[in-house]
C-alpha cells in the first residue's frame, strides 16, 4: 500500500452487490467490493496504490489529495434570476448580506 496515503476514502453498502464497496474520491473510476467494511477499505487502498504505481511508471500526473488542497472560501453559483431576486429580498428583510444568507442556508 501507499506510504503517507492522504487520499479520501469512503466505504458504503451496495445493496445491488450485497457487499461493501470501497471508493476513493480522487480516483472515481476505481472501487473494491468486499464482505466487510474493513476489507473494502483495505482493497480500495491497494487498488489506488497499484494505480499510482502504474501512473508513476508512465510519468502520468496524479490527482492531488483533497486533504492537501487549499480553498479560498469563494465559489460562483449560477441561479435563475427569479430565485436571485427572492433571496436578495429575503436577505434584505433579514438585515444580512446575500452572501451571509446563502452561507447560512448552505451550512444547514
Amino acid at each position: 500500500m501507499l506510504k503517507n496515503d492522504r487520499y479520501t476514502y469512503r466505504v458504503t453498502w451496495s445493496e445491488e452487490d450485497k457487499e461493501y464497496v470501497g471508493l476513493c474520491v480522487e480516483y472515481p473510476s476505481l472501487s473494491w467490493l468486499a464482505p466487510t467494511p474493513e476489507e473494502a477499505l483495505e482493497g480500495i487502498r491497494q487498488v489506488v496504490a497499484d494505480a499510482v504505481a502504474d501512473m508513476e511508471a508512465s510519468d502520468e500526473a496524479m490527482p492531488e489529495p483533497i486533504a492537501l488542497r487549499h480553498y479560498s472560501g469563494k465559489f460562483t453559483v449560477r441561479i435563475l434570476p427569479d430565485l436571485h431576486r427572492r433571496l436578495a429580498l429575503e436577505a434584505a428583510e433579514s438585515g444580512v448580506s446575500l452572501n451571509r444568507l446563502a452561507s447560512a442556508k448552505l451550512s444547514k
